[in-house]
């Protein structure tokens, strides 16, 4: 049971770690996306977002394969 635990958890670091990197490697300096500021802002805010409900969605069915594996030994 630990393992799983861990392993549920080690999988949610390397994801934040990966996600953060993405945003300030990748996202954070693009610019002449839009018309001025704001819609760079806007843009990089919707791009976050879209990460943020992939990353859930990727944790949820990682969450739910581990502890389902569990249930059923």
């Amino acid at each position: 049971m630990n393992a799983s635990i861990f392993s549920f958890i080690f999988s949610m670091w390397v994801l934040m770690l990966v996600g953060g990197g993405l945003l300030v490697l990748l996202i954070a300096p693009l610019t002449g996306l839009g018309a001025g500021s704001t819609i760079n802002s806007i843009i990089k805010v919707v791009i976050a977002l879209v990460l943020i409900f992939f990353w859930v969605l990727i944790l949820t069915k990682l969450k739910n394969w581990i502890f389902q594996k569990q249930i059923k030994s």
